[in-house]
């Protein structure tokens, strides 16, 4: 609560002072109450309005003066901005019992404006004298400046991103940037004894910087005044209207910091040249650094981006042709990565994560580079970064990464509701160990970041029972036109031994899977159901499947009706899982074409009876299955369709800031 601003009356001599256009200042009567007095009456010019404020049982005397009461104070307010030096006057007279003056205290005002104002309506637009702008709220009738991580690269040649440099090095970096005004009005010389300045709590200065928007002989120049080395800044030229400030991002949300952060202007009195000065008014203004935000399947597909390796006899040549085949269908554009850029590493969803970060006033992407940290370690950096096109990481102190800081395992749900919650961004997805239990984690400092953007609510799922122990080997989303808008697909060994039975009661007991492959183990849906190991293998995996499925119908707010069994089996190696045949969920997701994991699965009437299957599970959704053979290209490598392709999406139509976390 800002502090009463109190002008001491005196009736010996003239009191002169300072005002803020629309704030109350409080008038000192008592230590000038002369004696003798009675009561008191208060006369003002006209652009003064006088308040006395009482007790109810406290009344003016028909003469409209007031007892001098313990409880009584006068309060002015001005609206209106001073021409001159002291063009406003309070008269307060002083009277005895029998009604005599006694002696009378005068006021002389001068009116200045200092306003300090922000996007508080989130409408694109600073608007001046916005309401409770020291407030930051969620919801769609909230309110609350929005400001971005400067994490793009708009400078030519700029080493890292552009909020590693003080300066700005060309205009286009101003988009990146929130608008503050600062705006003061008044008398010029008035502003001789009193200064304005701007400022930063300590601990927000190195989340931000300020840059103070200045004619220079021939062209704007955009000067560093608050930031990690600079906590405040007086106005060199007060009282000449608006001052444009151009305020940048430095770091996102995270732990140990909420995301908001404040900004203050004060008018300060300097009774000497040296003096610190006392402030006699504070406007703040509160902005929140706007969140990472993840995209699910069922956004729209932008631009698909995969690695080639032409080197080898894993190539994926022969998977590129197929994944050309699905991208011609969904018109999406696709982005080769070369070997050279890549070092040879073909994991590209397992390195980063596409997002974006979003403003009223602009929008753009922002990739997340995981701590894996292999081949594709500075792919995101080098190639990705750059105009409009922004970077994070977090990297865990030492180093120390598993299977599980990948982003394989990072996945997110399309919007749900959880009994009346809504998640309106859907809710990100992190494969861990069950919750009492020790194990591979993703690193603390990535799990960090991901909860402190608040608007997606993590939910930790049950992955580590995998080798690889990816959240993307066992379930993922598809669009759909009905019901919640979308289906999670489940890997389901029971499904798939449920089929196999099926065809070998029709007779097929004898179809093989791996029909084609070299070097493969080849056997027979016969050979597969009698394999009492296997069967012993996937019991275990579909309980560790089913413990999910309950979870995600908990707190996705699911029902069987929302959720596919796709038919998958697994073969534990030691004590964790790994697919058989390519995991048919591990797919991409275009829209409504699906680039899935061909499982070469035994042929029955000429037919994959897998592929068959999950035809006959999906298409009715209106979705179009596209296999693609991945079987030595990334199968064997312990990785399938989704593993070695990312998609950057269309952000949500949904503004985060009318989220209700």
């Amino acid at each position: 609560m800002a502090p009463r601003h109190v002008v001491e009356m005196s009736t010996s001599h003239a009191t002169h002072g300072v005002c803020v256009r629309g704030t109350e200042l409080f008038l000192d009567t008592r230590r000038s109450t002369p004696r003798g007095a009675a009561s008191f009456d208060v006369h003002a010019t006209p652009a003064v309005t006088v308040h006395v404020i009482h007790s109810p049982t406290t009344k003016p005397t028909a003469d409209s003066r007031w007892p001098l009461d313990p409880d009584i104070e006068v309060v002015v307010t001005i609206d209106v901005t001073s021409r001159t030096i002291d063009d406003n006057q309070v008269k307060i007279s002083y009277y005895n019992r029998e009604g005599n003056e006694l002696a009378v205290a005068w006021l002389y005002l001068t009116c200045v404006d200092v306003s300090l104002d922000v996007d508080v309506s989130r409408s694109g637009r600073v608007k001046s004298k916005g309401k409770d702008k020291a407030k930051w709220t969620w919801g769609p009738d909230g309110q609350g400046a929005v400001l971005l991580v400067n994490c793009d690269r708009d400078s030519p040649g700029a080493g890292g991103t552009d909020s590693g440099q003080a300066d700005i090095r060309t205009l286009a970096d101003l988009q990146d940037m929130s608008v503050m005004l600062l705006r003061t009005q008044g008398p010029s010389a008035i502003f001789a004894e009193y200064q304005v300045v701007l400022h930063v709590p300590e601990t927000d200065a190195d989340k931000v910087r300020v840059f103070h928007a200045t004619r220079g002989d021939s062209h704007p120049h955009y000067k560093p005044v608050l930031g990690p080395d600079k906590l405040s800044y007086v106005l060199d030229r007060a009282g000449l209207g608006d001052s444009t400030f151009y305020v940048e991002g430095l770091a996102f949300p995270d732990r140990g910091f909420s995301g908001l952060v404040s900004f203050s202007a004060s008018l300060l009195e300097v009774p000497h040249k040296d003096s610190p000065g006392t402030p006699i008014f504070t406007d703040t203004v509160v902005f929140r650094v706007a969140p990472w935000i993840m995209t699910p399947n069922t956004q729209q597909p932008l631009e698909v981006f995969v690695c080639s390796i032409k080197q080898g006899s894993d190539s994926n040549e022969a998977f590129m042709e197929g994944l050309r085949a699905l991208l011609r269908k969904a018109n999406c554009k696709l982005t080769v990565c070369s070997e050279q850029d890549t070092r040879s590493d073909r994991w590209i969803q397992d390195e980063l994560e596409f997002g974006y970060v979003e403003a009223p006033h602009k929008t753009f992407p922002v990739v997340f580079d995981s701590p894996r940290n292999r081949g594709l370690k500075d792919f995101a950096f080098k190639k990705i970064l750059g105009p409009d096109f922004g970077y994070v990481t977090r990297e865990p102190p030492g180093k120390s990464v598993t299977s599980l800081d990948s982003f394989g395992n990072l996945d997110v749900s399309p919007p749900v509701t959880v009994r009346g919650k809504e998640y309106p961004l859907g809710r990100i997805l992190i494969g861990s160990p069950l919750p009492w239990a020790s194990g591979r984690r993703m690193s603390k400092a990535v799990r960090d970041f991901l909860y402190a953007q608040q608007v997606q609510a993590p939910l930790e799922v049950y992955s580590e029972w995998l080798s690889v122990g990816h959240v993307d080997e066992f379930l993922t989303f598809v669009p759909a036109f009905d019901r919640k808008g979308f289906r999670l697909l489940l890997a389901s060994p029971n499904a798939c031994y449920q089929l196999f039975r099926e065809k070998q009661r029709q007779g097929h007991g004898e179809a093989t899977q791996f029909i084609g492959l070299k070097g493969t183990e080849k056997k027979s849906i016969d050979e597969i159901l009698a394999d009492e190991s296997l069967r012993s293998d996937n019991r275990h995996v579909q309980r560790c499947i089913d413990w999910n499925r309950d979870l995600l119908k908990q707190e996705l707010g699911l029902s069987e009706q929302d959720i596919i069994d796709i038919p998958q089996l697994f073969v534990l190696t030691g004590s964790r899982a790994d697919a058989l045949f390519p995991d048919m969920v591990n797919m991409l997701v275009l829209g409504r074409h699906l680039g899935i994991p061909k499982p070469f699965g035994p042929a029955v009437g000429g037919r994959c009876c897998l592929e068959q299957r999950v035809r006959e599970l999906l298409e009715p959704l209106g979705l179009s299955c596209t296999f693609i053979d991945d079987f030595f290209s990334y199968h064997v490598l312990a990785g399938d369709v989704h593993c070695g392709t990312n998609v950057r999406r269309k952000p949500f139509a949904f503004k985060w800031w009318h989220v209700v976390p």
